[in-house]
């Protein structure tokens, strides 16, 4: 099973795992993704976590220690969440240290109702920083347009970051811009650089959910021709400027001077992350987001089914990307000729990513404080 994965792993495709629960650490199961399917990463969301505390009863000795204690639905979150990531990232610890701090990495989210306010999005991030107490965790940012001086002064203070929620290319070059001013700013103030990481975590199967809505409302024989190729499409631009920041892996694109400055200081390169890599629509194959956008120095995040997927059947022929740049702007542009705007597409995506995230967050917080009412223990 794992041949494929390895095959994905040798061609610069980190594996990581977009799921988290107490049991998959206590039971040794993410152990044995790490030791037997090449998996070597964790990100979380409050998706995830509500899915866990809400159905594994490891967590009711810390939730009842929580409610005898009398403390608040969010700050008995915020414990029982980081606990998760501190041990996740005492198990990938090894990988940490293996990969010189490139991977190994367990990420945690800011609070997505702060995702339009700056200074509360900066304080949450060394607060989080601070009671996870990892070198290897990863805080998640949102990159919405407040989010991006927020990605700057966490970086500036020497933070790790998993810039999330990212659509658009624009906005892809404009979180690269803040990740290398954080940079700059971290090295004015004498800090080392390579002890900073960041991965940007550009979304994928959504945009085919949007724009392939939109190519069923026109109805021609030419939008359905262009149907699930946005999504890939979207994602090899983004490779493409990634490459033209931090230059190519085999060299035949020069990094920008900027960024050259940086790496001669001890900085390190962010990372693209491929994040929603399972497939939405069940017509297509189930490892299209993993085997199409195969490039080096990349993430890809996938949730369990998808990796098994892949490990099972996914086809790693090399990589999927680089020769592909004038074939996905050609995808674009068509969908743009038939009337569908791409700014409207991904400011609608970007809008929609933060409301979901804070109606899960919600979720997240009633499930916490429906377990803190069942394990308040009775009073004597």
């Amino acid at each position: 099973m794992t041949d494929a994965l390895k095959r994905l792993s040798d061609e610069g495709v980190a594996i990581w795992l977009d799921d988290l629960s107490r049991h998959k650490i206590s039971s040794g199961h993410l152990g044995e993704l790490i030791d037997e399917h090449h998996v070597v990463g964790i990100t979380t969301n409050p998706t995830i976590f509500q899915k866990a505390i809400s159905s594994d009863e490891k967590y009711d000795q810390q939730v009842s220690d929580l409610a005898a204690r009398g403390v608040t639905v969010d700050e008995a979150l915020r414990m029982i969440t980081a606990a998760d990531v501190r041990d996740a990232a005492d198990v990938m610890r090894p990988v940490y240290e293996a990969t010189g701090g490139k991977d190994g990495r367990v990420s945690i989210e800011v609070d997505p109702r702060l995702a339009h306010n700056t200074k509360a999005t900066v304080a949450e991030a060394r607060q989080l920083a601070w009671l996870v107490d990892r070198p290897n965790a990863f805080i998640k940012i949102p990159a919405t347009k407040n989010g991006l001086p927020a990605i700057t002064e966490t970086v500036g203070k020497g933070i790790s970051v998993n810039v999330t929620l990212i659509f658009s290319l624009d906005r892809y070059r404009e979180v690269i811009d803040a990740y290398l001013s954080g940079l700059e700013k971290a090295k004015s103030l004498g800090m080392d650089l390579s002890t900073i990481h960041s991965v940007a975590s550009f979304f994928v199967s959504r945009v085919d959910t949007e724009i392939d809505k939109r190519l069923d409302a026109v109805g021609t024989d030419e939008a359905r021709e262009l149907k699930s190729k946005s999504a890939v499409a979207n994602a090899r631009l983004a490779y493409q400027a990634y490459e033209e920041v931090f230059g190519s892996a085999d060299g035949s694109v020069e990094p920008s001077e900027r960024w050259q400055t940086l790496e001669r200081a001890g900085a390190n390169g962010q990372r693209p992350l491929w994040a929603s890599t399972g497939v939405k629509d069940p017509s297509l194959p189930d490892t299209l987001y993993v085997t199409e956008l195969v490039a080096p120095n990349t993430v890809n995040t996938m949730p369990e089914a998808t990796l098994r997927a892949v490990g099972d059947h996914g086809e790693i022929t090399g990589d999927t990307v680089r020769a592909s740049y004038a074939d996905a702007k050609a995808v674009l542009d068509a969908v743009g000729k038939l009337g569908i705007s791409y700014d409207d597409v991904v400011q609608v995506l970007e809008d929609e990513g933060v409301e979901k995230f804070e109606a899960s967050w919600n979720e997240l917080l009633a499930s916490t404080e429906a377990e803190l009412k069942r394990l308040t223990p009775k009073e004597a």
